[in-house]
């Protein structure tokens, strides 16, 4: 899952990319409210965190600007205000969610993954289930069969994505601009080298292959018969 964090405040940006990161998300960083607008429309997200007080372009003037070009990414506003007319404000203006500072990160990440969850569909549920493999988004925990899984964070990423998208073939592209944060480059094998260590953890030990690779296309996980 890739973020876009806004904040100008380098010790509170520098705080949440290293929780973030740390939980296995990618994240880019802006600093200003121009580049996070223009970052916001040229890159995909599957959530965005900013700041409200921002040099060159305020927080809510750059969601009102994200909503009026059609980017739908759940937004969490951060802010030093926190009265109930700063609150509905920031809804107003297209905000999924408000928290102010000083905050818990622990609380963030709840907020960010539950956010995500309902922009993917899932607001009921905190588990994702493809056959006899399962992922809970809550521990972190991904059982086969009953059989515990350990995953690296960047693996586990990687495995969310396949599985939020099972069924469906993804690229490397795809893969490359939600699961890293950096632009995806033709020449590297680092989404090849992922896939084939998760590969050896999810698929090694049983009959059935869950992974599979669509030549010249990209990935996909799915059931067989």
């Amino acid at each position: 899952m890739r973020i876009l964090l806004v904040e100008d405040d380098v010790k509170i940006a520098s705080f949440v990319v290293k929780g973030l990161r740390a939980a296995g998300y990618a994240v880019d960083h802006a600093i200003d409210g121009e580049n996070g607008l223009h970052m916001a429309l040229t890159e995909p997200y599957d959530a965005a965190i900013i700041d409200i007080m921002l040099p060159k372009l305020d927080g809510l003037s750059l969601i009102e600007e994200m909503r009026k070009e059609r980017v739908n990414s759940p937004v969490i506003i951060l802010s030093a205000k926190g009265s109930v007319d700063d609150r509905v404000r920031g809804l107003h203006k297209g905000s999924d969610d408000y928290m102010t500072k000083p905050f818990a990160f622990s609380e963030l990440l709840a907020r960010v993954q539950a956010l995500i969850r309902r922009a993917g569909g899932h607001a009921e549920t905190t588990r994702l289930t493809v056959g006899g493999l399962s992922m809970d988004l809550i521990t972190r925990e991904v059982t086969r069969e009953g059989r515990k899984i350990e995953l690296q964070p960047m693996e586990f990423s990687l495995l969310e994505y396949l599985m939020r998208n099972a069924g469906r073939v993804v690229s490397k592209t795809m893969i490359m601009e939600h699961v890293w944060d950096y632009n995806f480059d033709p020449q590297t094998n680092v989404v090849e080298a992922r896939i084939c260590r998760l590969r050896d953890k999810i698929d090694r030990d049983f009959s059935k292959k869950l992974i599979h690779t669509i030549r010249g296309v990209g990935y996909v996980l799915k059931e067989t018969p």
